[in-house]
């Protein structure tokens, strides 16, 4: 039976005071207010399942793939030969997910703040995680982020911040001194890369950071991806390391990794890797 629009039920994101996108609900599946945060997850027509965390978008089944191979791949294949790695949030696996698919990568740490998000992801998001944390080589810590960052002793040749919004238990993953504290647990020669919201809407954020990752990192930019729920256009994904050459590698370097890799992807490709580096205008005007 089709349900008349107007008994149709609508959910508008709360990111931004005056602007919103807004999702036809089909569903709701599971809705709690946890130690943290206010988590809600939803069927939708279009997108599949959506999650929102303190009303704001946090991923949908449809297009959340190339969120998490562009903050995956794009370190992952830029260095090297990536052993280590620590990911900051990403309860719902994707990060995860996509980590583990590169065979050269030995042990990965996660740190989440809310084991309830795992959880849940692992019951309404199952295709994220798809097995990734059953996997011998992935160590789940559930614990604030910053506090593990400042007592961490040990080292990674690749960190990936999948953080929410510089909002609530968020913040406290963009600041100087969580930034500094990440690059002690570095290896020489790597990087880290962290979600940084869309510089359309939130401009400040690459201003912030930028100033920030400059200061401690000889090379601190920025990489761009189009995630459709992540409204208002490109989103910035931050990237630092001492290694200025690891950001300007060429197509033929970056493919021979794909191809020794072996294996398919959805977005991400050499092309795609090496253009995602060239940044618009708007956007290197807020890092000025």
């Amino acid at each position: 039976m089709t349900v008349p629009n107007s008994e149709k039920k609508v959910v508008s994101e709360r990111l931004y005071d005056n602007y919103a996108q807004s999702f036809t609900v089909s569903d709701l599946l599971f809705e709690v207010k946890t130690e943290h945060q206010h988590l809600e997850i939803f069927e939708t027509p279009f997108l599949g399942r959506v999650m929102l965390l303190d009303g704001v978008v946090q991923t949908t089944e449809k297009d959340e793939f190339i969120y998490h191979e562009m903050m995956v791949h794009v370190p992952l294949f830029a260095h090297p030969n990536p052993n280590r790695v620590l990911i900051i949030g990403g309860g719902d696996g994707g990060i995860l997910r996509e980590v583990l698919r590169h065979q050269n990568v030995e042990h990965v740490t996660q740190v989440e703040i809310d084991g309830s998000v795992i959880d849940m992801c692992k019951k309404y998001f199952p295709k994220h995680s798809n097995g990734a944390y059953d996997d011998p080589r992935a160590t789940i810590v559930i614990a604030d982020g910053k506090d593990f960052m400042a007592s961490c002793t040990d080292m990674f040749d690749v960190i990936i911040s999948d953080s929410t919004d510089p909002i609530g238990p968020g913040e406290v993953l963009f600041t100087s001194d969580f930034y500094a504290d990440e690059k002690k647990c570095l290896n020489p020669g790597g990087m880290m890369v962290a979600q940084n919201g869309v510089p359309f809407m939130q401009g400040d954020e690459v201003t912030n950071t930028y100033q920030r990752l400059s200061k401690l990192y000889q090379d601190a930019s920025f990489y761009v991806a189009p995630v459709p729920t992540y409204t208002g256009g490109f989103m910035t994904l931050a990237w630092a390391s001492d290694d200025a050459l690891l950001r300007q590698q060429d197509t033929a370097t970056i493919e021979a990794r794909i191809q020794q890799a072996g294996f398919e992807t959805r977005y991400y490709n050499a092309d795609i890797h090496v253009a995602s580096f060239a940044l618009p205008n708007y956007i290197r005007k807020l890092m000025q």
